[in-house]
């Protein structure tokens, strides 16, 4: 069985919390639906919570969060370099929308605000590298998004995997280590309109519209999770 640290990076805003988990909690659902069987523990890096340092896991996922990647906040800087020291281990590293943000700034690339502005609702994206460990394989997949930056240069020796017209770079691989995407695989639609809602004021009417609209069409966080799962699997099962 899998063992997957979740670094949990935000907290969610006071009005979401009767209703819905923390990220972390969401992954966790997300994840025990997919055939790779794995245990998970969920540490808030916001507020300092890290694992042991003789604790070892088979992957450390990052998730999304309101702050910017490239913010010098002390938590995202001490983030950072746990992560470095991650990386330069040899560990497996996940990232997800600011995840998938900081991990590229981390190791070469470079993100910040999109000048097209937020994007929001449900988006489409072409697979443009299929790899072993995206079955089943699809040709495109949507996913939920609720994000104003993006990655505007992928690190040195990463591979693009997916792609749109709205966010060029939206998912990238390090060789068999590291594996970003920018949409929300964990994100379901209640969640998705509601925190659209609580944002309304900084968003176009006619953008708002249109995402809330989209919500209707699905997305396929499951599919992506379960090629998530097989990154990891693949990588562990060659290391041991």
């Amino acid at each position: 069985m899998l063992s997957i640290c979740i670094l949990e990076t935000d907290h969610l805003r006071p009005e979401l919390v009767a209703d819905f988990d923390g990220y972390g909690e969401m992954f966790k659902r997300l994840f025990e639906h997919q055939p790779v069987p794995a245990r998970f523990e969920v540490f808030n890096v916001v507020e300092g919570h890290y694992p042991a340092p003789a604790q070892q896991f088979d992957a450390y996922l990052v998730t999304g969060s309101k702050a910017d990647a490239f913010g010098d906040a002390p938590w995202i800087v001490q983030l950072r370099t746990y992560l470095l020291a991650r990386y330069q281990a040899g560990d497996t590293l996940l990232g997800i929308c600011f995840g998938h943000q900081l991990l590229a700034l981390l190791l070469g690339g470079r993100c910040g605000r999109a000048p097209q502005g937020w994007g929001l609702g449900v988006h489409r994206y072409t697979l443009t590298a299929p790899q072993p460990w995206m079955t089943p394989g699809v040709d495109t997949f949507r996913l939920l998004v609720s994000h104003q930056d993006q990655v505007s240069q992928l690190p040195p020796g990463a591979q693009l995997l997916a792609s749109s017209a709205f966010c060029p770079l939206a998912a990238y691989c390090l060789g068999d280590q590291v594996l970003c995407f920018q949409g929300h695989p964990e994100f379901v639609e209640d969640y998705a309109g509601t925190l659209m809602t609580l944002r309304r004021d900084q968003h176009e009417p006619t953008l708002y519209e249109s995402a809330q609209a989209s919500l209707a069409s699905g997305h396929d966080g499951a599919l992506i999770a379960q090629w998530m799962m097989q990154f990891v699997a693949l990588r562990a099962a060659a290391t041991v």
